[in-house]
């Protein structure tokens, strides 16, 4: 057996996220369907992380134990021959048999989309939330000043059961705007359960004038669970890329 690294893009748009879940179409039971049929016995696909339903990922990084006389090339093509359209494996190597995707990454890299303008993008319509007005970028820039750095995001998590730690570390944020496109990228070690996309959301609020700076500050401080902000669209999301040292 070999500890084999993925390199793995989707499109969630029709996916219930990426975690295998009985009777749900999940990008993992995908490949592990795939690979079990490949390597004649079950196989288990350890990703970076779980995104949600509807999510995207351009670099999501994977890996699997398997017994195989395949090469990494030849394991990458028969992937992709019988993989859905909107999965793709962009690349398969032998990893050190310390290597877990999941625990072993270092940080991950988010892009959030939404579009402001008369004639919506048609071709691009899974990968962007509309906007009916164009927020105020300085006052999203300011309220993104307060969410970087080390905190305790437990009002920025829809996961009320979660036990373990919800201190994380959000290094970057940056809004920028393309023509009538606004990009929000994210880059932390970890993110919570829909984290990314309740910030995205709180910083929405900010730049339409109904959330103050100082309103995003008492969230991020209140010790009690309380919600921040709505939390944005799924099909805005897309994971960028897995940090490893």
């Amino acid at each position: 057996m070999k500890n084999y690294r993925f390199l793995i893009e989707y499109d969630g748009s029709r996916y219930y996220g990426w975690q295998r879940q009985p009777g749900q179409n999940t990008i993992q039971g995908k490949l592990e369907s795939v690979l079990e049929v490949m390597c004649g016995q079950k196989v288990e696909v350890i990703g970076a992380g779980r995104t949600d339903g509807g999510v995207h990922a351009r670099g999501m990084t994977a890996n699997g134990w398997m017994e195989t006389d395949y090469t990494c090339e030849e394991i990458q093509d028969y992937m992709n021959r019988y993989l859905p359209e909107d999965i793709a494996v962009c690349g398969v190597q032998e990893a050190s048999p310390r290597f877990h995707a999941r625990y072993n990454a270092t940080g991950k890299t988010y892009r959030y989309t939404c579009f402001w303008g008369r004639v919506k993008p048609v071709f691009d319509r899974k990968y962007y939330t509309p906007l009916e007005e164009m927020p105020d970028l300085e006052l999203m820039r300011q309220a993104a000043e307060v969410l970087k750095g080390e905190h305790d995001f437990r009002n920025f998590c829809t996961n009320p059961r979660m036990k373990k730690s919800t201190v994380r570390q959000v290094d970057q944020i940056e809004i920028s705007q393309e023509g009538e496109y606004l990009y929000f990228d994210f880059h932390g070690t970890g993110f919570l359960q829909n984290m990314v996309r309740i910030m995205v959301g709180t910083l929405l609020e900010a730049g339409y004038g109904r959330m103050t700076v100082r309103q995003v500050e008492e969230v991020l401080e209140k010790p009690e669970r309380q919600k921040a902000a709505p939390t944005a669209p799924a099909q805005g999301l897309c994971l960028l890329r897995v940090d490893y040292n």
